[in-house]
């Protein structure tokens, strides 16, 4: 009888290591971004304690600060670093120039995954950027150690694109071309991403009806037909996503994979904000998200492969100037628990609380409701209804519904992404 009994509880501890294995083990395709405008942050070894805990393996930077980099080291948790916009005219000035900042910046451990080359700098204020661009990841690239598998690639917002509704209609703006096709052409000849930032939360905004929320929720709806393509979406994600992957098709690189740089769904914003950024729909989002991403769908374009995707964000970032909601994307707390649950943490607990000391304050630069309880089913917070929208308002089909209007690097304020979207432009 001890031995039948050993024998099967061997076999149940089996059983539940195939059962829960996905979600206790880091997963290759979960990123999150670190964003540092704000002035009460833990010190960063207490955040990459934090990480280890969730089954998140990668992160990215939006810069090199070395405190940040030498906390990850050990971890086993890889890091996408940025190269700052500002840091573009350098790079693109001379090859020494960018070798000084890989001696400078890169280390053996943490492992470096990818380097991005400056955050949405098609619309940077600069309007020379876009020129140095390549020259700057191109020099960056060769600068990088001999056989180095360290990614060169720059972040993009969806604005690239002219088109993206119906999915299978994405194609990248006509005007944009001069900086994109170098661009491509870099991405494909040196196998790296092309790095994008979809926000359903911003194309529920210019389309809030209950279906559309669902749609960007990952919740039950009746899907989104392609008749270019014969496919059917069920989410925004996968829309947005495949938009892009259309994009590349078409212009001839199928080879170039899509990775999501940014994605999420604030919590908390503005009075008018107040139907769409709430806790349980940034909950719906986020667990919605990455259980599609468990899954190993893929998207409708491109099935059986997760989308390579870096959540927004570890915390809050309360110096981030524009809307209320641009503070609020934290999926963490600064007390090290978590804003709400995401099924992320590999000790089913709530966080590392108690909160430790925040780090100094830093330097304030351009920027770039109760839980539902563990268990339920988060219920979505429909607005108003208004005009529909899959992605791509307006008759030219632009693609700025479904981008984030103040990232890091290059902040573009609401009210110009709403006279953007007014425009059609």
């Amino acid at each position: 009888m001890a031995g039948r009994r050993q024998l099967l509880l061997a076999l149940l501890g089996l059983l539940l290591q195939i059962v829960f294995l996905p979600f206790a083990a880091p997963q290759s395709y979960i990123g999150i971004n670190y964003g540092d405008v704000a002035d009460n942050l833990p010190p960063p070894s207490s955040t990459a304690r934090l990480i280890k805990s969730t089954t998140i393996s990668k992160v990215r930077l939006y810069g090199t600060d070395p405190a940040m980099i030498s906390a990850f080291a050990g971890t086993g948790i890889s890091l996408l670093l940025g190269a700052t916009n500002g840091d573009i005219p350098n790079l693109a000035s001379s090859p020494s120039a960018a070798a000084a900042w890989v001696a400078a910046h890169v280390p053996s451990d943490p492992p470096i995954t990818a380097i991005s080359v400056g955050n949405e700098v098609f619309f940077a204020d600069d309007p020379a950027l876009a020129s140095q661009l390549v020259p700057a990841m191109q020099n960056l690239y060769a600068a990088l150690p001999p056989n180095s598998s360290i990614k060169v690639s720059t972040v993009n917002a969806m604005d690239v694109l002219a088109a993206s509704d119906p999915p299978s209609s994405g194609a990248f703006r006509p005007d944009l071309s001069a900086g994109l096709d170098p661009l491509l052409a870099f991405l494909s000849k040196t196998g790296s991403p092309f790095l994008v930032n979809p926000y359903p939360y911003f194309a529920y905004l210019s389309d809030p009806r209950a279906d559309t929320l669902a749609f960007c929720l990952f919740q039950p709806n009746p899907g989104r037909p392609d008749a270019g393509s014969g496919l059917t979406y069920t989410n925004m994600f996968d829309a947005m996503v495949d938009a892009v992957r259309a994009a590349l098709d078409a212009k001839g690189y199928k080879d170039v994979a899509v990775v999501v740089a940014e994605t999420g769904w604030p919590h908390k914003g503005d009075a008018d904000e107040a139907a769409a950024a709430t806790v349980d729909n940034a909950r719906a989002y986020v667990t919605g998200l990455v259980d599609h991403l468990r899954s190993g769908a893929g998207t409708p374009r491109a099935p059986g492969k997760p989308v390579e995707t870096y959540l927004f964000a570890v915390y809050d970032e309360d110096l981030k100037p524009g809307k209320g909601s641009e503070k609020y994307f934290g999926l963490f707390q600064t007390s090290l628990t978590e804003t709400y649950p995401t099924g992320l943490l590999r000790n089913g607990t709530a966080g590392l609380g108690p909160a430790v000391a925040p780090a100094p304050a830093v330097r304030p630069g351009p920027a770039m409701a109760s839980p539902t309880p563990p268990g339920q089913q988060p219920q979505v917070t429909p607005a108003p209804p208004g005009p529909p929208v899959l992605c791509a308002p307006g008759a030219k089909g632009t693609g700025r519904a479904c981008a984030h209007p103040s990232a890091a690097e290059t902040p573009r304020t609401f009210a110009a992404y709403l006279s953007l979207l007014a425009s059609g432009s």
